[in-house]
C-alpha cells in the first residue's frame, strides 16, 4: 500500500467514524436542566470537541490497522480478484 493510498483510506475512516462516535457522551441541554434561550433542547450543553477528535483519531487508527492487515495479507482473495479482471 502507498502512502497516498494509505493516506486517502485513513482520511474517509476517520470521517467515517467521526459520525459514529460524535454522540457518545454527550449531554442534551434538557439533560442538564439548562436550556439556553433561542435553542433547542436538543443541542448539547458542553461539547468535547479536543475530546471527541482525540478518540476519533485512535478508533480511527484501529480500523486503519485492521484495513491495512486486510490489504497487506490478502485476508478477503483481492489479488486473486484483480488477476482475474486483467485477463
Amino acid at each position: 500500500m502507498s502512502i497516498v493510498f494509505g493516506a486517502a483510506i485513513f482520511f474517509v475512516v476517520w470521517w467515517i467514524v467521526l459520525f459514529a462516535v460524535l454522540p457518545f457522551g454527550v449531554r442534551t441541554q434538557a439533560e442538564a436542566g439548562e436550556t439556553v434561550p433561542g435553542t433547542p433542547a436538543s443541542a448539547p450543553a458542553k461539547f468535547p470537541l479536543k475530546r471527541m477528535f482525540l478518540i476519533n483519531t485512535a478508533v480511527s487508527i484501529v480500523v486503519f490497522c485492521i484495513i491495512w492487515a486486510a490489504i497487506e495479507f490478502d485476508f478477503f482473495g483481492i489479488s486473486e480478484l484483480a488477476n482475474k479482471v486483467q485477463s
